[in-house]
């Protein structure tokens, strides 16, 4: 091992297992938990999806490991302590630093064809051309199962180095798959682009349905593999950067070691069908998802779509639990469909982040709006602050927010 290597990851380790025994981070668990069991103590709120490239102060972001899977444990040290120190919001830290399973997967018979036609700023920001993959019925008869594989050799050779240079400073945790994921309908977008996808929905549906059948089975028996394989976690910290402890969720339902679907959370989402009916969402996408999502101990629906105007379909999915709100949806008539019986999963707008100067009078507007709705209607809530493009090369706008967001919060 470097010992550069070691002595930076040490130092950060230190730093974060100080974070990681603060009451204030502790006690946040119990926010997190009393939302997703629908008896909030107030709305919580986190921040995540940060534009990283113009964040880093003082270096505090500067990596400086060079073995690659080192090099990653000292981001997740680094990114920790970095919100830790400036916007904390609601987080939790694991009093452990996690070291992924290794998951192979072998493909499917088909690729996504993209073209990166425009970056964006100091960050990833990229607009993408996709290629028309799936544009035949012989097209479709190239997609098979995929094949899942757990690489314990490599896994335990990760957890060893870890726990080689910080074991005795952090614990170091083995970590899994921390909910079961779908989104088909986002995949397909990938292989077909847009205008491809929204045209034959129209034109030709039959093939849209036998493409989303396949796709869709395809996926499930991945999770299934997950499953059968052990794979899942039963100490999830994160659900798509929403809370995701909850107390119907107990822990590991043990056969051997295996964590089972019931003991974990579904997510499903749908983003393109942004631009299309509530009867063709219904028939396209919460029709297929149903009955696997019935296997899942709790499930979280949506994601960038706007469901304001669709409550009455979402609310057939099995198990549900919790609802996505985005910038774009009336959230008045999203928590009158929502009242007391799912957790409202706003996401205020990113781009209040994104001028010279943050608008505070503006932020305080749309976040009272949030939560006089969910006040009126009884609706447990989560918001959080995601999808940050850019802050304008001022990390202080989020710094700001969040101040501002946690100070409204505290007075509900």
């Amino acid at each position: 091992m470097n010992p550069n290597d070691r002595s930076v990851l040490r130092r950060l380790a230190g730093e974060y297992f100080i974070f990681s025994q603060q009451d204030r981070f502790r006690d946040n668990r119990k926010l997190h938990r009393a939302v997703n069991d629908l008896k909030p103590i107030r709305p919580v709120v986190l921040i995540d999806e940060l534009p990283w490239a113009e964040m880093n102060i003082n270096d505090e972001m500067t990596l400086r490991c060079e073995d690659p899977v080192l090099r990653g444990v000292e981001w997740h040290l680094r990114s920790t302590i970095y919100k830790a120190k400036h916007l904390p919001a609601d987080m939790i830290i694991a009093p452990y630093v996690p070291v992924h399973k290794v998951i192979r997967f072998a493909g499917i018979g088909v690729d996504v064809d993209e073209r990166t036609i425009v970056i964006q700023g100091r960050d990833t920001i990229r607009a993408h051309e996709y290629h028309d993959q799936l544009a035949t019925e012989a097209d479709l008869d190239k997609i098979h199962n995929d094949v899942v594989t757990y690489d314990r050799e490599e896994t335990l050779r990760r957890h060893q180095l870890v726990a080689d240079a910080i074991g005795d400073v952090l614990p170091v945790r083995l970590k899994g798959v921390e909910y079961a994921s779908i989104g088909t309908w986002d995949l397909i977008a990938r292989y077909r682009g847009v205008s491809n996808l929204l045209i034959d929905l129209a034109e030709r549906p039959e093939f849209m349905h036998r493409m989303v059948r396949k796709l869709h089975d395809v996926r499930w028996d991945v999770i299934r593999q997950i499953e059968e394989l052990g794979l899942f976690d039963n100490d999830p910290y994160s659900l798509h950067c929403t809370p995701s402890l909850a107390s119907d969720l107990p822990g590991p339902d043990f056969d051997g070691e295996h964590v089972k679907l019931k003991n974990v959370w579904g997510r499903a989402v749908a983003q393109i069908f942004a631009s299309v009916s509530g009867p063709m969402h219904e028939e396209f996408d919460i029709d297929y998802i149903k009955e696997p999502l019935l296997r899942c101990g709790l499930v979280y629906y949506g994601c960038c779509e706007p469901l304001d105007k669709k409550m009455d379909i979402v609310k057939k999915i099995p198990n549900l639990r919790k609802i996505s709100v985005t910038p774009w949806a009336d959230v008045n008539v999203a928590a009158e469909a929502i009242g007391g019986n799912y957790v409202l999963a706003s996401k205020p707008n990113p781009a209040s982040v994104a001028f010279g100067r943050l608008d505070t009078d503006l932020l305080r507007k749309e976040i009272r709006t949030i939560l006089d709705a969910c006040k009126r209607n009884g609706s447990p809530c989560d918001l959080v602050l995601k999808d940050i493009s850019t802050c304008n090369g001022r990390p202080e706008n989020i710094f700001e927010w969040e101040r501002t967001v946690m100070e409204m919060v505290k007075d509900y």
